[in-house]
């Protein structure tokens, strides 16, 4: 296990003049995120920043970081002792690039138990969280993103987050979960929040996510906030009872939404993208659950809600079975990257899929029968699957049985070869009984959106659904009623797609 730099007792800011963290511009920010990081004139934001900052160490106090400054993340900056970070709207805050010999870890914001954070951006000034390099050719993984720690049930406690130990960062409280756990819990707010960049390499195949939850409560709000090309995972949940709305996820490296070790709240109205150029060693999924690693039944049981989702893949199956060679990322060993499925359902985690538009993988719903009890939840009704179109282009699937990609099962499967993967027909029965369609066409025109393949257009157009073939499919995806709810109040600078 490597070792790492033993943080300050407290933070330590520093202050130089001359660095603009909002530019302002009249540009149309879907085309120019990577400059303006989200803040144009047009949209009635004219913050400018006069000064940087850099913060490293625990946050010992309430802190307030103020819109006319920029501030620098060095290391992981740890918010201890109940205090509350509070973040201006338009607010831009960098992570750092960590030592190459891994000795310091790329920068990164940590709200331990107990504390909060109130990082309240609007549609047309977000606070914006990126690398230190975000307008020179920034990469996934050049920081290491933001980690909420909460009191909210979990089925593994006591744990800690992968990488954020006590071996690393003694007397520093980076549990997560409690002994006396309260699902009420509450870790604060974020709103218009625009995370990128992402998933520094601690080590081999251990990399932060870009928004990590570890035993968060539902007296957290999450709402309005995308990750962006995230080096590991967009959004993770280590159990919890979070719930989460208007959430996007954009070119993530491993799987788009990921619940564990005990997740039971509801994710809704989330739409996640792949990354068309790079998919993960551990094939990357649109939704990943499990109750746990090893598929115990460890209570409380993962159940995760899922209602209003869109889970866009790739736009054809070539695509879809690449595999392509991973090069080494800072401390991270190369390897092949596949793409997964829409969502694999694996080591007895239980769900509830609600009005779902799933698309572009090559294989679909996919239940894992190799640890746990997933399919034997699924069929007494422990979990469910309603209203929802699910597709997949799955080399066994045809016109007239699309379930056999749709609708699978299997048992430590390669989506990229197909090994693994089988036809279930009590699976595929009941989920086209309680109302949900297989389909191996993905036309857009049949699945009642504009594009969903082509991200040029202002707003989320393309990926809301008008109409389908199937009445009973009226109101699925992200986008029911055909309400864009990325853009507010006329602005969008908040999504970068």
């Amino acid at each position: 296990m490597i070792k790492r730099k033993i943080l300050m007792a407290v933070v330590t800011i520093s202050l130089a003049g001359g660095m603009a963290a909002c530019k302002k511009s009249g540009v149309n920010p879907k085309n120019d995120h990577s400059l303006n990081a989200g803040i144009a004139e047009d949209c009635g934001c004219s913050v400018v920043a006069t000064s940087d900052s850099t913060i490293s160490g625990q946050i010992t106090t309430d802190l307030h970081l103020s819109n006319t400054v920029v501030y620098k993340l060095s290391g992981l900056v740890f918010v201890t002792g109940n205090h509350t970070l509070t973040i201006d709207p338009g607010t831009r805050i960098l992570g750092l690039p960590g030592t190459a010999d891994g000795s310091v870890a790329g920068g990164g914001l940590v709200i331990t138990r107990g504390s909060k954070i109130q990082a309240v951006g609007t549609s047309s000034c977000p606070i914006v969280f990126t690398s230190y390099r975000y307008d020179n050719n920034p990469q996934s993984g050049d920081w290491s993103g933001i980690v909420l720690l909460g009191k909210a049930p979990t089925n593994n406690y006591p744990a800690s987050i992968e990488g954020i130990n006590n071996t690393l960062y003694p007397g520093i409280d980076v549990l997560y979960g409690s002994d006396a756990p309260d699902a009420h819990d509450n870790s604060g707010t974020m709103k218009f929040v625009r995370i990128e960049y992402g998933g520094y390499v601690l080590s081999p195949n251990n990399e932060i996510n870009g928004l990590t939850f570890g035993g968060v409560g539902d007296g957290t709000t999450i709402d309005y906030v995308e990750v962006f090309k995230a080096n590991d995972d967009s959004f993770e949940f280590f159990g919890g009872t979070v719930s989460p709305s208007h959430i996007i996820s954009v070119d993530g490296l491993d799987d788009m939404f990921d619940t564990d070790n005990g997740y039971a709240g509801t994710i809704s109205y989330a739409l996640g993208m792949s990354d068309v150029t790079r998919p993960d060693v551990s094939q990357s999924n649109g939704l990943e659950s499990d109750n746990n690693a090893t598929g115990t039944g460890a209570t409380p049981n993962t159940h995760a809600h899922y209602n209003h989702i869109t889970i866009i893949g790739l736009p054809n199956a070539t695509l879809a079975s690449e595999q392509i060679t991973i090069p080494p990322n800072g401390n991270a060993s190369s390897g092949t990257g596949r793409y997964g499925r829409a969502a694999h359902l694996r080591r007895g985690a239980e769900f509830d899929i609600q009005n779902g538009i799933f698309l572009g993988f090559n294989y679909g719903l996919s239940i894992d029968t190799a640890l746990g009890n997933t399919k034997g939840k699924y069929l007494a009704g422990t979990s469910s699957v309603t209203n929802t179109f699910v597709h997949a282009f799955g080399t066994s699937a045809t016109a007239a049985a699309p379930h056999l990609a749709a609708y699978d099962v299997e048992g430590n499967g390669i989506s990229a070869t197909g090994s693994g993967f089988s036809l279930d027909a009590a699976f595929y029965n009941k989920a086209i009984t309680d109302g949900n369609t297989g389909m191996v066409d993905a036309d857009p025109g049949v699945l009642g959106l504009e594009d969903p393949f082509n991200r040029s257009s202002v707003g989320a157009l393309n990926f809301m659904a008008g109409s389908f073939t199937d009445a009973d499919q009226a109101g699925a995806g992200a986008f029911p009623g055909r309400e864009d709810w990325t853009i507010v109040n006329g602005c969008y600078n908040w999504t970068r797609y």
